[in-house]
C-alpha cells in the first residue's frame, strides 16, 4: 500500500480541533455540562412536527429561510434584510470568520471565552489577540479593551460570557462599537437569561453583529438553529459565504414555531432563573465562590479551588459538569442549571466531598 503523506494545509495539521461538550452514556446520569435547557421546547414545536408534510422532503428547502427570518425580524423589531439564519450559531460564526479574518486580519477575543473562536481563527490562519478578563473583578473587561484590540478587524464579545456567566455593562459595549475600527460581533447565546441585551445596537452601529442560538433558551440544542442580526450590507455579504442550503426544511418549520411562541419562552426563562438563584444559594452554603451569572449556568470555584478534584468526584457519582483546565479556569466548575431534582443531586454529592 502506498505510504500516506499529509495533503492537508500545514495549518490544519498543526491545529487542534474544537472539543465539544461530552455526551456521556452513563446510567442514572445527571447531565449538567453543556448548558442544555432542563425544560422541553414549546408545544408549538411538537405541533409543527406532527403537521409537517413528509412528502415535501423531496424538495430543496428555502435557501434563504424567508419565513423563519421574517419571524426573527418581527420578534427583534428589525427588517427582514437584517437577518440571516444558520445551522446553529456556530454556522453564523463560521461565516463571520470567513468574511472578516485572514492572515492579515486579526480577531480579538476575551480570555477566557468560548473555545471555538481560536479554532475558527486557525482555519483562516488569522492572528488572535487575547484580552484577559479580570478574575479579581468577577471577570470584568479591562478598561483598555479598545487599545488591546487595536489592529483587529473583528472583535468578539460574548455577553453573557462563557464559561464565566457574567455580563458586561451595555454602555461599555456601546462605546466599543462606536470607536472600534472593525466588526464588533456580540455573541448573545445566553442573552435571554440576562437582564438586558444588545440587539438594539444594530440600529445605531453599522459595524455590529448580534447572534443568537436556539440551543439554550428555546430548548432546541438537538435541532441546530441560530441567527444573526446586522446592517443589511453585512447580511448581504454573509449570505455570499453561507452554504447554499444551510437550513433544512424541518428545522425552518420547527424553529419558526419556537420563535413565535414568546409566551412559552418567557415562562421557561422565569423557571430557569428561579432555579439558578436557588442553586447559587446552595453552592454558597458549601463555601463555593460564585461568579454572578446571567446565563443558564454558574461558574463556581470549590472551597479548595481544585476544580479538577470536584469534577472527578462528581463524575464518579454520575453527575457531569464542565471543567476547563488552566491556571485560572482550572479553579472552577461550570455547572448547567438543571431541574430542582438534578440540582439537589449535584449539591448532595458535593456535600459528601465538602462535609
Amino acid at each position: 500500500m502506498k505510504e500516506y503523506k499529509s495533503y492537508f494545509r500545514s495549518v490544519v495539521d498543526a491545529m487542534a480541533g474544537y472539543a465539544p461538550g461530552e455526551q456521556p452514556k452513563m446510567l442514572d446520569l445527571v447531565k449538567l455540562n453543556t448548558n442544555e435547557n432542563p425544560f422541553p421546547p414549546s408545544p408549538a414545536v411538537l405541533g409543527a412536527l406532527e403537521t409537517f408534510d413528509g412528502a415535501m422532503l423531496r424538495r430543496y428547502p428555502d435557501p434563504m429561510a424567508d419565513s423563519l427570518c421574517a419571524a426573527i425580524a418581527e420578534v427583534n423589531n428589525v427588517s427582514r434584510n437584517m437577518v440571516i439564519a444558520g445551522n446553529g450559531s456556530d454556522d453564523i460564526l463560521t461565516m463571520t470568520f470567513r468574511a472578516f479574518t485572514a492572515p492579515d486580519k486579526p480577531v480579538a477575543i476575551m480570555e477566557p471565552t468560548y473555545s471555538l473562536y481560536p479554532v475558527l481563527a486557525s482555519m483562516q490562519e488569522a492572528p488572535v489577540i487575547k484580552i484577559a478578563l479580570q478574575e479579581d473583578k468577577n471577570f470584568a473587561m479591562p478598561c483598555d479593551v479598545l487599545e488591546q484590540a487595536a489592529g483587529a478587524n473583528l472583535l468578539i464579545i460574548t455577553r453573557p460570557n462563557a464559561p464565566t456567566g457574567n455580563t458586561f455593562p451595555k454602555e461599555d459595549i456601546r462605546k466599543i462599537a462606536s470607536e472600534f475600527d472593525g466588526i464588533v460581533f456580540i455573541d448573545e447565546a445566553y442573552a435571554d437569561f440576562a437582564e438586558d441585551n444588545c440587539m438594539d445596537l444594530v440600529h445605531d452601529f453599522a459595524n455590529v453583529i448580534v447572534s443568537r442560538t436556539s440551543s439554550k433558551s428555546l430548548a432546541l440544542a438537538g435541532l441546530r438553529f441560530g441567527y444573526a442580526v446586522a446592517n443589511p450590507v453585512i447580511i448581504e455579504g454573509l449570505n455570499k459565504l453561507k452554504d447554499s442550503y444551510n437550513m433544512d426544511m424541518i428545522t425552518q418549520k420547527l424553529a419558526e414555531a419556537a420563535i413565535r411562541d414568546q409566551e412559552y419562552l418567557q415562562t421557561t426563562l422565569a423557571k430557569v432563573k428561579a432555579l439558578r438563584a436557588d442553586l447559587a444559594v446552595e453552592l454558597e452554603k458549601l463555601n463555593f465562590k460564585l461568579i454572578p451569572s446571567q446565563a443558564n449556568f454558574i461558574f463556581a470555584a470549590p472551597p479548595d479551588n481544585d476544580g479538577a478534584k470536584a469534577f472527578k468526584f462528581l463524575r464518579e457519582h454520575a453527575v457531569i459538569v464542565r471543567y476547563f483546565p488552566g491556571e485560572v479556569t482550572g479553579k472552577y466548575l461550570r455547572i448547567t442549571v438543571g431541574t430542582a431534582v438534578q440540582n439537589k443531586r449535584l449539591t448532595d454529592v458535593l456535600k459528601e466531598l465538602y462535609k
